[in-house]
């Protein structure tokens, strides 16, 4: 009896729907009843964000078979705890809710700090009713945006959130409210209206025809509810879908438009929409105006989750769906994320406005989230580092969360001051830790976990996205570890001028009191969520590891299956029989053999040494470059390595009868590109 309750409230329709539609409600009461004090609704308000919090814990400690970490699903990274149900069903437009590693962290972070945000809105005096209807509805269309995975869904959810954040901005802001507000207003529309047009192209251009059914029973669509094949097109919103047609080797989205690849202009659409929402170097301009003019809580939830958003639609949505544009752009997105991350640190280093500095502090962060996605890491005459790619993928997700903590703590805390003295001039503050011990203490967390440094949360994706980027170019993590040195340079200077330096000079000393028991309980969970993270990594690095590994195989075996590169074309010239009809036990001389046709120098030719054992990387190997010379490498094993049945990719494995592999893994760390063989 107990077991059947608990498996009907976990019911993913129930839960996801509850998740989204209670702040919602919530918005809607708090709107029509006139006769609700602002003290009451302060409490519904908050009341609500805990329920949604609770919900979203739920479905990792309630789900069927121990929780969401243990169900067998998620060892794939797939989409799991889903639903789909016909909304307009007659132009392919879905309810389609569900999560997986990407999403439900951000999620969760959603609900976390929607809870301290509503906490922090206690200062909130004018409208009050007005403003936690509003927080409602933002509350809601965040939650959407991560757990819609119909594209039409999202773009809803993702406009939702426009409007009651501009007049969060525009009524309860600061001196400068009406126009930070509008200047959001017209740089996230903007964004908007490119993502849709990008939508409009991927609907226009899919097919679900072109998917067997068992690939559409896997984007959760009943193919017997399917209208005939053969009755034409048949276009969807359904953003799994998309993605698989995305990655056919014949995609409808390869077709050229303007000369130029259709998947192109929808890459760079999307991307310039995500690029205004993340915000990146040079479509950054409307943050800082924004940030400083927003009240505290909503500066909170601007920095620790809008922000996101452009992340998470990039890692949804562009890399997915749209693989060779991502290996086109890969150097544009590289470029944007470091002119953004040094940009950023220099900006907030000048400021002498504390909001100010903390708005430029996260241009910089969050430029590390740029560089982490884009750092593909194809180097000449390798294969694809896969696991080079999911780490730096990994610490970009790591570093969204890490920064959604951080900067909701920096944003709360100067406007912990900001309600006492009324200003944040940088100049005027000093010798804050002999007034305020406590508050002191929980900034020096915070701003220290912003700073990266190691046992705190800042760390870890920083120095993933730095160590992947040294494969996609040692150049390009030169200049990304050295903004980590600008980070320690502005905030130790801010902590020395605001917390160690002489003493307050400002107006209203007296009015530097420690923090009360409200704002302790908005600074302390941020603070222990960043010690949590900085210690123990894995709580979120094997919960979100499947899910982007499962993203980046899938556009490394589009590359793999749509262009030979140069580490697969040395092995055909000597190899391409020997891996498709001989046994490892090949003898030098049948190395050598096959080496004949090879054009390498000639003390070379004979010496099987080279390409024996070990020395298979190329780290080991005089003369690796010599192999890119071979003139039949362009089609024979470009051609038979990926069409052979007996020699194809299984989730992070490598698969073939008559082969001895080097270990169930497929991985570089070792073997270099050759990982898989062992002779």
């Amino acid at each position: 009896m107990v077991q059947h309750m608990v498996e009907s409230v976990v019911n993913p329709f129930v839960i996801l729907n509850a998740i989204i539609l209670l702040p919602l409600l919530g918005s809607f009461i708090v709107a029509v009843f006139p006769k609700l004090t602002d003290e009451r609704a302060r409490l519904f308000s908050l009341v609500i964000t805990l329920l949604v919090l609770a919900l979203v814990v739920g479905i990792a400690i309630l789900a069927p078979d121990g929780g969401i970490w243990k169900w067998p699903s998620w060892d794939q990274g797939r989409i799991q705890y889903a639903f789909s149900i016909g909304w307009v069903e007659a132009f392919g437009i879905h309810y389609f809710l569900g999560v997986d590693g990407i999403n439900f962290p951000l999620v969760l972070l959603t609900a976390f700090l929607g809870c301290l945000a509503m906490l922090a809105s206690w200062n909130i005096h004018t409208h009050v009713r007005a403003y936690c209807s509003l927080y409602l509805l933002l509350h809601a269309g965040m939650l959407g945006v991560f757990l819609s995975l119909d594209l039409f869904l999202f773009y809803v959810f993702w406009e939702l959130v426009l409007l009651p954040m501009y007049f969060l901005i525009g009524f309860w802001g600061g001196p400068r409210k009406e126009y930070a507000a509008l200047k959001f207003f017209l740089f996230t529309l903007a964004g908007s209206v490119l993502m849709l047009v990008a939508i409009f192209m991927l609907y226009f251009a899919s097919d679900l025809r072109l998917l067997n059914e068992p690939t559409l029973q896997m984007c959760f669509i009943d193919p017997q509810l399917l209208p005939h094949r053969h009755s034409g097109p048949m276009h969807t919103f359904n953003i799994l879908a998309l993605i698989e047609l995305g990655n056919l080797p014949k995609s409808p989205f390869g077709q050229e438009f303007w000369g130029i690849p259709m998947s192109s202009w929808i890459f760079g659409l999307l991307l310039v929409g995500f690029l205004i929402k993340l915000p990146a170097v040079p479509f950054h301009t409307w943050l800082p105006d924004a940030h400083v003019e927003a009240p505290t809580p909503i500066s909170m939830l601007l920095a620790g989750i809008l922000l996101k958003m452009g992340g998470y639609g990039i890692l949804r949505l562009c890399y997915p769906i749209c693989p060779e544009a991502a290996f086109q752009f890969a150097w544009v997105i590289c470029i944007l994320g470091l002119v953004s991350m040094v940009y950023g640190a220099f900006a907030a280093m000048a400021q002498g406005d504390f909001k100010r500095l903390v708005a430029y502090s996260s241009v910089s962060h969050m430029g590390y989230v740029l560089l982490g996605i884009g750092a593909i890491p194809i180097i000449p005459g390798n294969l694809m580092s896969r696991d080079y790619w999911i780490m730096g993928m990994s610490g970009a997700m790591y570093q969204m969360i890490a920064h959604g903590i951080t900067s909701a703590g920096m944003f709360f805390l100067v406007g912990v001051l900001y309600d006492r003295v009324h200003h944040r001039n940088l100049n005027q503050f000093g010798g804050l830790f002999n007034r305020m011990p406590m508050f002191s203490s929980v900034s020096l967390i915070i701003f220290f976990a912003a700073m990266g440094l190691p046992g705190l949360c800042g760390f870890i994706g920083e120095f993933f996205v730095v160590l992947a980027s040294w494969r996609f170019h040692p150049a390009v993590a030169i200049v990304a570890a050295s903004v980590i040195i600008f980070t320690a340079g502005y905030i130790l200077w801010t902590i020395a001028r605001v917390y160690l330096g002489p003493m307050y000079t400002g107006p209203a000393p007296e009015a530097l009191t420690d923090m009360t028991l409200r704002e302790k309980w908005v600074a302390v969970p941020l603070a222990i969520a960043a010690i949590i993270l900085g210690i123990f990594p894995k709580l979120l690095l094997g919960f979100t590891q499947r899910s982007i590994a499962r993203t980046v195989h899938r556009v490394a075996e589009w590359a793999d299956r749509s262009f030979p590169t140069t580490a697969t074309a040395r092995l055909s010239c000597f190899a391409s029989e020997l891996l498709l009809t001989e046994k490892p036990a090949a003898t030098s001389a049948t190395l050598s053999n096959r080496m004949e046709n090879c054009d390498l120098p000639s003390n070379e030719k004979h010496d099987p040494s080279c390409l024996s054992d070990r020395n298979l990387n190329s780290h080991n190997c005089r003369r690796w470059s010599d192999f890119t010379t071979c003139e039949d490498s362009r089609s024979t094993l470009a051609g038979s390595f990926k069409t052979t049945p007996y020699l194809k990719f299984i989730d992070n494995s490598f698969a073939a009868p008559d082969l001895q592999w080097a270990s169930p893994q497929y991985s570089y760390d070792q073997w270099g590109p050759f990982a898989f063989l062992r002779y």
